[in-house]
């Protein structure tokens, strides 16, 4: 049907528990079911900020905080259609539809192998991290749902797939909104 729109689904959750893998699957199952899907990664690290941001997960470079925060935000910019983004660096990003949290026990994070090869890959900037996501679960305007990513990968893109063919269905009766307007 022409004008309908897709939907905006976002995994999220600490290093190493799982987001890349999931997601791959996800977009490769929703093609093969003939559903469009397109896979964004953020940070983009093909992109010039991409790089820049690259170089300072690996250790390889200094950078402050906040600039920081800034750069990881504008490399989301370098992907998206709009520029309103004056008062505040996401406001104005499209909200997504879903936001799928994959949910992991630190303990089991610092297992999975790679864990520390990146700046942010430390146990208590995780545990920090973790709060924060709690704190934005907590915002009812966006559709969290949390996934156990302890089980299987095969368990765990299961139960993703089956929340992203639901909201791809209710996206395509409603317009897409804003993100923190």
């Amino acid at each position: 049907m022409a004008g309908r729109r897709g939907a905006l689904i976002v995994l999220e959750g600490v290093d190493r528990a799982g987001k890349s893998t999931q997601s791959r699957k996800l977009v490769a199952a929703l093609c093969a079911a003939g559903h469009p899907a397109e896979l964004l990664r953020f940070p983009e690290r093909s992109t010039e900020i991409g790089k820049l941001l690259s170089s300072y997960l690996e250790k390889k470079s200094e950078v402050e905080d906040h600039s920081v925060h800034l750069l990881f935000s504008a490399n989301r910019w370098e992907q998206s259609f709009s520029l309103h983004w004056c008062k505040q660096p996401d406001v104005g990003l499209p909200k997504p539809d879903l936001v799928v949290f994959l949910q992991l026990r630190l303990a089991e994070v610092v297992e999975r192998g790679g864990f520390g090869q990146e700046r942010y890959e430390d146990g208590a900037f995780q545990e920090r991290v973790l709060q924060c996501y709690y704190q934005l679960m907590e915002d009812r305007t966006v559709n969290w749902k949390v996934v156990d990513a302890s089980k299987s990968i095969e368990d765990v893109h299961k139960e993703i797939r089956t929340l992203s063919e639901d909201i791809i269905q209710a996206a395509a009766q409603r317009p897409l909104g804003k993100l923190w307007t």
